[in-house]
């Protein structure tokens, strides 16, 4: 018996944009088009007759924009949610991600006149993107006049049980991070759906949190600048691109430049290295973990949270290895549980969690506690 193609509903307002989207999904057997709405007031309007299984939808759009759309769909007709946005403009990243935030999956960039090469390339990464969004499951969310979240927090002030220090140094050598076990650092590893689990962490750690981190996330070009600007500004952290040569500071989080990987130097300097990409990736989840084994064995902290594929379960076993404590996203509260199931698979997590139990877990591990909160 032949499956049945997936069911997908594009909403934009641009007719040539419509017609370049219609395009691509139409070379795949796998997809159909069920409807096209120029706006999001009109979409909610389709969504019960034709019940798509994945909506496509721009930001910019008269009447009714992306962001109140998704906020309405997560309400009233939940389903996976790719968000296609000219990337390029980064007055659109902030909205792209508050559309993250609000309960979209993914984010995609909308082609711009590409070569033939470019073109079939964003093809297929489009038609890929519809297919792992079709088996996506998601949550009925409720409107944000009821519900509290980890951002209505006052900042918190860390309380230290143990000789951790709190203070930013300038560096520490490279021989008392191999043979001291106290945690000295975090990495964190994701893929689709990672910017939300990533804010969900971040979110939650107290504004003097005593270790950097480094954070792996898979995402189309041109939006890391937007992510990075969006978590700043949802954090107590001080969120940035790593500069190569820089050793990296307690308190601060850390992305690698676009397109490149993220590693450590003999020295616990940052390499930003366009070496061939791993498991399909660059940056790679693994090559980044796997730095981190190598330059602060068992004082490590792997995280690898929500995604397709096995990028970054290869990286956690060097971590777990090393004597490191290494922590996956449970499957419940993964939009895609693939890279986790990896390295459960591998033996390589120690933890299990829900993704909104792992900040806790991380103050935790390193015995400290948060205030009046009870970490």
């Amino acid at each position: 018996m032949n499956k049945m193609p997936i069911r997908v509903l594009l909403v934009e307002d641009s007719p040539v944009a419509l017609v370049i989207l219609k395009r691509i999904l139409a070379t795949s057997s796998d997809i159909e088009v069920v409807g096209t709405a120029r706006h999001g007031r009109e979409a909610l309007d389709l969504i019960p007759k034709l019940q798509p299984q994945v909506i496509c939808t721009d930001y910019h759009m008269p009447q009714m924009n992306g962001l109140e759309f998704t906020e309405e769909v997560m309400i009233r007709f939940p389903r996976p949610i790719l968000v296609i946005s000219a990337s390029v403009q980064a007055e659109d990243t902030q909205t792209i991600f508050k559309m993250l935030n609000a309960g979209a999956v993914d984010v995609f960039p909308k082609p711009r006149s590409p070569s033939i090469e470019e073109y079939e390339l964003l093809k297929q990464e489009l038609i890929s993107k519809i297919k792992i969004l079709s088996g996506v499951t998601v949550f009925t969310r409720h409107r944000r006049s009821n519900v509290t979240t980890s951002f209505d927090r006052p900042p918190l002030k860390l309380e230290s049980k143990t000789n951790i220090p709190i203070s930013r140094p300038s560096g520490i050598s490279l021989l008392s991070r191999n043979h001291d076990s106290k945690p000295k650092i975090v990495a964190i590893g994701a893929s689709t759906g990672g910017p939300q689990a990533i804010n969900n962490i971040l979110s939650q750690l107290p504004i003097n949190f005593p270790l950097p981190i480094l954070c792996v996330q898979h995402i189309s070009e041109g939006f890391l600048q937007g992510l990075v600007d969006w978590l700043g500004s949802e954090s107590q952290l001080p969120v940035r691109i790593a500069q190569f040569g820089e050793i990296p500071q307690p308190g601060i989080v850390y992305f690698p430049p676009e397109g490149r990987h993220l590693e450590l130097d003999n020295f616990g300097k940052f390499v930003c290295s366009s070496s061939p990409p791993v498991s399909g990736h660059r940056p790679s989840v693994t090559v980044t973990f796997a730095s981190v084994a190598k330059c602060y064995s068992a004082a490590s902290i792997a995280v690898l949270l929500t995604g397709m594929g096995r990028d970054g379960a290869d990286g956690m076993l060097a971590i777990a290895k090393a004597g490191g404590i290494t922590i996956a996203q449970n499957e419940a509260s993964c939009v895609v549980f693939g890279m986790p199931k990896e390295a459960i698979a591998l033996g390589a997590a120690k933890h299990i969690l829900p993704v909104n139990q792992i900040a806790t877990m991380l103050l935790k591990q390193l015995n400290i506690v948060a205030g009046s909160n009870k970490y």
